[in-house]
């Protein structure tokens, strides 16, 4: 090297190449589309969950095919049971007609009896109330005490027995447990016995005590759900409604 001569120019040092976060980082604090597509699918399967839950806690359980409207002014959907005090063995019948198919006419092996056809000594059929007003008690010992709301169903069935129909239903309780609750409380309204629940599941009774009530002719009015709904001061005056609307109802006819 020359004196005087300058050093030969050092080349730029240039700039380190970027340095990409690792993969799955690179928007951080976003999820990434598989983590939303995961989230989605796990929101939509409790969702599913939640429906299904819903489903099964009031879907009809009795004949399947015979889903039946429950809306107030329609038909209350037939039914037979056990009375709680007969031998009659045997679970409930719910069937709408006389043909487990849409056949007709019905082939013989497909054939059946309807709930108000049937003959079997000791059964309670629902249609044999529907000359008066009607008020149906469904109640069940299992997670709750309904037995004071009986009790008030009871004593109301003495009050106004003359110009009202009542019927008792026990839900899938042990039935010589329910003949013994029926006795030591001393209760004279028929009780029928639902051992299945198919009953339950036609009229969708998801809470007790649950107390339909319906116009002559089994016409559904509308339905008490809960002990506070079923006081005594609270079912007195839904029964007085019940009396003078039927009347209204029978006058309109004429």
């Amino acid at each position: 090297m020359e004196s005087g001569d300058s050093p030969p120019d050092k080349p730029e040092p240039s700039e380190p190449p970027e340095r990409k976060p690792p993969r799955g980082l690179a928007t951080a604090g976003v999820p990434s589309p598989a983590r939303r597509y995961s989230l989605y699918v796990g929101l939509a399967f409790v969702a599913v969950a939640i429906y299904a839950a819903i489903n099964l806690f009031t879907s009809d359980t009795a004949d399947e095919g015979s889903a039946v409207s429950l809306d107030d002014g329609t038909a209350m959907p037939p039914f037979a049971v056990p009375d709680v005090r007969s031998s009659l063995e045997g679970d409930a019948n719910v069937f709408q007609d006389d043909c487990e198919s849409s056949r007709n006419p019905c082939p013989e092996a497909e054939q059946r009896t309807p709930a108000c056809e049937i003959e079997e000594e000791g059964a309670i059929r629902v249609c044999d109330y529907f000359d008066r007003p009607l008020v149906v008690s469904f109640w069940f010992t299992r997670g709750g005490d309904c037995l004071p709301s009986q009790d008030v169903v009871d004593d109301l069935a003495e009050r106004y027995g003359d110009r009202v129909n009542f019927l008792s239903v026990n839900v899938r309780d042990e039935r010589e447990a329910v003949r013994e609750v029926v006795d030591e409380r001393g209760w004279e309204l028929p009780v029928g016995y639902d051992a299945d629940g198919a009953v339950s599941g036609l009229y969708r009774v998801g809470g007790c005590p649950t107390v339909t009530f319906a116009y002559p002719g089994g016409i559904l009015a509308d339905t008490a759900i809960g002990e506070d709904n079923v006081t005594e001061e609270a079912l007195g005056e839904r029964i007085d409604e019940l009396i003078a609307e039927s009347r209204k109802r029978a006058e309109t006819d004429r």
